[in-house]
């Protein structure tokens, strides 16, 4: 067990690594088209006059280190609020909680019923507990790329409601009334804080925060721009659902050319596991191996890890942004 330890330590110290360079990109990267909206908007100044500076942000500007990467689990573990509601969830936090730790129970109790090695048990309950994880992030997913498809009809609406003589208030609603959800839920919403008295642009800033798309941040940077410098909003719109609709043509083609890579990559991540369950059944003392000897534990543990990494590598080539 002691062999095991170093490539343990090893691997937390790579971890640990990766996470503090990540969290450093992040942090110089922060300042991005939420950043030059606010000040477009005024708002931001607006803030720093008024209000000064906030103990939160104090504390996020001047602790470093430890203190701001806790800062920032915390604040991950705040957004799960925000996570319910892109994804449009039917169920509570606690019953998704109740369920996730069902869903554990159940899988412990496949692993022993399917006779598996008592080490693999934590691994069924872990695969079983994430799947209404993995089923909400589905959901969500889904609701993103379907709005993402409604955006251009969205725009032209818009754009049409503007030369007829309405205002952006009034576009607004118009896709409230003629589209289906998920944008018409969205617009709704801004729409309605609006009607409240929130400013438009921060009505629009808030339902970027809950669906972040590309198209949408296009859309709300030429509103904030239209209201400080004006301009003709409408064609502003017309050129971004044209520019909207073509990059879903190059997506197409770029989905049917990395069509084989992602099968590949679905192959090659499931045989090992396959291959793996086929042989215990077969002859599980040849696996049992594995889990007794030090050197099949050391065997077991890289080959996690380089599964894990090869999944990562692949869905890196596969995944084209546009």
């Amino acid at each position: 067990m002691s062999g095991l330890l170093i490539p343990v330590a090893i691997f937390i110290g790579v971890t640990v690594l990766v996470a503090a360079v990540i969290f450093l990109l992040s942090d110089f990267g922060s300042s991005s088209t939420e950043d030059r909206l606010e000040i477009l908007t005024g708002k931001q100044a607006k803030k720093s006059e008024e209000t000064g500076i906030m103990k939160e942000d104090f504390m996020n500007s001047t602790s470093g280190g430890f203190s701001a990467l806790t800062g920032k689990l915390f604040k991950s573990f705040q957004n799960m609020g925000m996570f319910f509601e892109q994804s449009d969830s039917p169920l509570r936090p606690d019953q998704f909680f109740m369920m996730s730790s069902g869903c554990v129970v159940v899988g412990v109790v496949l692993g022993w019923a399917s006779k598996a090695p008592i080490p693999l048990y934590p691994v069924f309950g872990i695969a079983i507990g994430l799947v209404p994880y993995f089923w909400l992030r589905f959901r969500r997913n889904r609701r993103f790329k379907k709005f993402a498809k409604q955006m251009p009809d969205a725009m032209e609406l818009i754009a049409r409601a503007l030369r007829s003589g309405h205002s952006l208030s009034s576009g607004i609603n118009v896709v409230v009334e003629e589209m289906p959800t998920p944008i018409a839920t969205e617009f709704m919403m801004a729409y309605e804080e609006q009607n409240l008295g929130v400013p438009i642009e921060r009505a629009l800033k808030n339902m970027m925060k809950r669906m972040p798309n590309m198209d949408l941040k296009f859309f709300v940077t030429a509103v904030a721009i239209q209201k400080q410098a004006g301009g003709d909003l409408a064609e502003v719109l017309d050129k971004i659902g044209y520019i909207v609709r073509e990059r879903f043509k190059i997506m197409g083609h770029v989905q049917a050319l990395t069509g084989e890579g992602r099968i590949s990559g679905l192959a090659l991540q499931g045989l090992p596991i396959a291959l793996f369950l086929v042989v215990y059944y077969m002859n599980p003392d040849y696996v049992m191996m594995l889990f007794e000897e030090e050197l099949g534990k050391q065997m077991l543990f890289y080959a996690i890890i380089l599964q894990i990494l090869g999944a990562f590598v692949i869905k890196k080539i596969v995944d084209i942004k546009i």
